[in-house]
C-alpha cells in the first residue's frame, strides 16, 4: 500500500532489493509490502491476524501495543544504519505518521516519534544528509515534527519528552497566566551543549479567549542539517526552536545561545518560511546581540513561521555606502539611458548614412536598451522580494533579469566583433540584412537559449533561485554560472579587442622619431581605451576582485561605482563624445530654429 518497510534478513522473493551495510543485510520492501501501511498502526486490527507481525516481528499482543504507540517499529529503525537511503525513508515515514495520525497524540506516541526522529538527528551523522537525494528532506522533517507535536495531549497541564537531539515541552496557558517560558539545554555534539529560551509575553496571553496549549520543540542539530543539504552561506549558529501556539498569539521572545561565539560576524534572527523553504529575516527582529547569545522578537504564524533560529553570515558585506552608490547610480543610469536612446532617435538619420556607422549605432541602441530594461528589472526584483510576493513571480523576474543582463553582454560582444571587422577586414563588405540577422542571433538568441536551459534544468530541483533574493542560485545548483561564465568569457574577448585597437593605433607612430607625435599617439590610445571600456563591459571585470576577496570594502565600492553608473558612461562615451553625433545634434537644433523662424 505504498509503505516502506525495513527489517533484517529474510528468505528472498521476487521484487525485493537488498544491500549490505555494517556487516548486516537489510531489505528495502516497496511494492512487496502489500499487507501493511502506516495508517494500520493507528486503527483497530481488521485484517488478517498477524499481518503486522509478519513485517515487524510482533505477535498479536505486541501489535495492539503498536497501535497504541507504534513502539514495535522503533527497535528495527534504531538498529538500522543512518545512511542516506535510510534517512530519506525515515523522513518519509515520519511525514506519513504526522499526516495520517488523528488528533490527540499521547505521551507514548510522542516518545516513539521522538526516538525515531532522534535517530536521524544525531550529530554524528549530519554529513550523511548531504547525500540524501531530496534536498528538502530537512525541511520536510521539520514540518512533520511540528505537525505531530502540535497534536500532543497534555497530562495535568504539562508534558515534557526529552531525547538527545529533540526535546518537546507543552503547557496549558490562559489569559491569567503571568507569562510562560520554555527552557532547553541540549547536546549539540559530543563536547558541547547549547541552550535556548522561549517566552510568551504577558500582553500576548491576554489575547486568549479560553484555556489553550503551547507546544515548543528544540532541535539543536536541525539547523546544521538544513545547512548541509542546502549549502547556504549563512550558517545556523544556534538550535532551532519551533512553537505551536493558538492563532491569537503572534509575538514571542526567543533567546539563542551561540554555537560559534565569534565577535567578527553579524547575527541575524530568522524564521523558517515553511512555504518557500528558506530562512527569512522578515520573521524576526533582533533585540540584543552579544558574544554568547542573541535575543530575538519573532512573529508566529501557524501557516508560515513556526520555527526560528539565528544565522551567522561572515561573508555577507553590508555597508550603507554601497546602498547609496547603488541607488544613486541606478537612478542616474536609467535617466542617462533614456536620454541616450532619445538622442539616438533624433540623430539616427544623420549618423547612419554609412554601413559601418549604422552597425555601430545599431549595437549601441541595443546595448542601451538591454541595460535600461535590466536596471528597471533589478529595481522591480528588489520590490518583489521585499513585499514577499509569490514564488512564481520571483522566478519570472529572475528569468528576465538573467536574460537582459546576458543580452547586454552579448550585444557588447557583437560590438567587439564589429570593431574587429572594421579593423581587420577592410575589404570584406557585409550587407545590412546579414548583419542585422547575425547581430540579433548573437545579441538575443544566445541569451534566450542560456536563460531557458538554466530555468529548465534547475527549477524542477527547486534550485533556480538563491535563498533570500530573486537571483540565480549558487550554493546548491551553481545556476549563477549560467551568467558568470558567458559574461567573463565576453569580457576576456573584449579585452583582446581593446588590445588589437591599441596595437593598430600605435602602429602609425612606428619609425617616427617625433616626440610630439608619440605624445599625441598615446593620448589617442588612452582615449580609445576610455571610450571602449564601458561600451565593451570591461568594468564588470572588477567583479573578479570581489570574488577573490569578498570582504574587501574598496573592491565592492569600486565595482558598484563602475557598474551602477554604466548607463551614464554609455551616454557620455558612446553618444555625447562622438563627433558625428554632436554635429547631428547641432544641425538638428539649427534646423529647428530655422523652422521656428519661418513659422513666425
Amino acid at each position: 500500500n505504498g509503505a516502506i518497510c525495513i527489517q533484517p534478513c529474510s528468505p528472498s522473493f521476487h521484487g525485493e532489493t537488498s544491500f549490505v551495510c555494517e556487516d548486516r543485510k537489510w531489505k528495502m520492501f516497496t511494492d512487496a509490502c502489500a499487507s501493511l501501511d502506516v495508517q494500520s498502526l493507528f486503527q483497530p486490527a481488521l485484517g488478517k491476524p498477524g499481518d503486522g507481525a509478519k513485517y515487524f516481528g510482533a505477535d498479536n499482543h505486541e501489535n495492539s501495543n503498536c497501535q497504541a504507540d507504534f513502539s514495535c517499529i522503533v527497535p528495527d529503525i534504531l538498529s538500522s544504519p543512518a545512511i542516506p537511503g535510510n534517512i530519506a525513508d525515515i523522513v518519509e515515514l515520519l511525514k506519513k505518521i504526522s499526516v495520517l495520525l488523528p488528533e490527540n497524540v499521547n505521551r507514548g506516541k510522542m516518545k516513539s516519534y521522538s526516538r525515531i526522529a532522534n535517530h536521524i538527528l544525531n550529530s554524528s551523522i549530519i554529513s550523511n544528509w548531504a547525500f540524501v537525494r531530496d534536498r528538502n528532506a530537512g525541511s520536510i522533517l521539520l514540518d512533520s515534527v511540528n505537525a505531530f507535536a502540535g497534536k500532543l495531549l497534555l497530562r495535568n497541564g504539562s508534558e515534557s519528552i526529552q531525547e538527545h537531539f529533540i526535546s518537546t515541552k507543552g503547557y496549558s496557558i490562559h489569559k491569567n497566566t503571568s507569562r510562560k517560558s520554555f527552557d532547553f539545554s541540549m547536546e549539540f555534539n559530543s563536547t558541547a551543549n547549547i541552550t535556548g529560551h522561549l517566552v510568551i509575553p504577558e500582553e500576548e496571553l491576554l489575547k486568549l479567549p479560553k484555556t489553550s496549549k503551547a507546544i515548543s520543540i528544540a532541535l539543536p542539530t536541525l539547523g546544521a542539517i538544513i545547512e548541509t543539504s542546502r549549502l547556504d552561506p549563512g550558517f545556523v549558529n544556534g538550535m532551532v526552536l519551533s512553537v505551536s501556539l493558538p492563532e491569537e498569539l503572534r509575538r514571542i521572545l526567543l533567546t539563542f545561545e551561540k554555537v560559534n561565539k565569534l565577535e567578527n560576524v553579524e547575527a541575524q534572527c530568522v524564521g523558517w518560511h515553511s512555504t518557500e523553504r528558506r530562512w527569512d529575516t522578515r520573521a524576526c527582529t533582533m533585540k540584543l546581540d552579544n558574544t554568547s547569545s542573541v535575543v530575538c522578537v519573532c512573529k508566529h504564524h501557524r501557516r508560515t513561521y513556526k520555527s526560528f533560529s539565528i544565522l551567522m553570515s561572515p561573508t555577507v558585506l553590508r555597508n550603507a555606502v554601497l546602498d547609496y552608490i547603488t541607488r544613486i547610480g541606478l537612478g542616474l543610469s536609467i535617466f542617462s539611458l533614456v536620454l541616450c536612446l532619445t538622442i539616438e532617435a533624433i540623430v539616427w538619420q544623420h549618423v547612419t548614412k554609412t554601413e559601418i556607422t549604422y552597425m555601430r549605432h545599431f549595437c549601441l541602441v541595443n546595448i542601451a536598451t538591454s541595460l535600461l530594461i535590466a536596471d528597471i528589472l533589478f529595481i522591480l526584483t528588489a520590490m518583489v522580494h521585499n513585499t514577499a510576493l509569490n514564488y512564481q513571480l520571483c522566478v519570472a523576474a529572475t528569468f528576465f533579469l538573467h536574460f537582459f543582463y546576458l543580452a547586454l553582454f552579448f550585444w557588447m560582444f557583437t560590438l567587439g566583433l564589429l570593431i574587429l571587422y572594421g579593423l581587420l577586414f577592410v575589404f570584406f563588405k557585409i550587407t545590412r540584412p546579414v548583419f542585422i540577422a547575425t547581430a540579433f542571433s548573437i545579441g538575443y538568441g544566445c541569451p534566450l537559449v542560456i536563460s531557458i536551459l538554466t530555468v529548465a534544468i534547475t527549477e524542477p530541483k527547486n534550485g533556480y533561485l538563491r535563498s533570500g533574493a530573486c537571483w540565480l542560485n549558487w550554493y546548491e545548483t551553481k545556476a549563477l554560472l549560467a551568467f558568470v561564465v558567458p559574461a567573463l568569457s565576453i569580457i576576456v574577448v573584449n579585452v583582446m579587442v581593446v588590445g588589437v585597437v591599441v596595437a593598430k593605433t600605435g602602429r602609425s607612430s612606428v619609425g617616427e622619431g617625433c616626440k610630439s607625435q608619440d605624445l599625441s599617439n598615446m593620448i589617442r590610445i588612452c582615449k580609445n581605451v576610455a571610450l571602449l571600456t564601458p561600451l565593451l563591459g570591461l568594468t564588470w571585470g572588477f567583479g573578479l576582485a570581489t570574488i577573490v576577496d569578498s570582504r574587501s570594502l574598496p573592491f565592492h565600492i569600486t565595482f558598484a561605482l563602475l557598474n551602477a553608473f554604466q548607463g551614464f558612461f554609455i551616454l557620455l562615451f558612446g553618444t555625447l563624445l562622438d563627433r558625428k553625433t554632436r554635429e547631428a545634434l547641432r544641425e538638428n537644433c539649427l534646423s529647428s530654429k530655422r523652422k521656428c523662424s519661418l513659422a513666425k
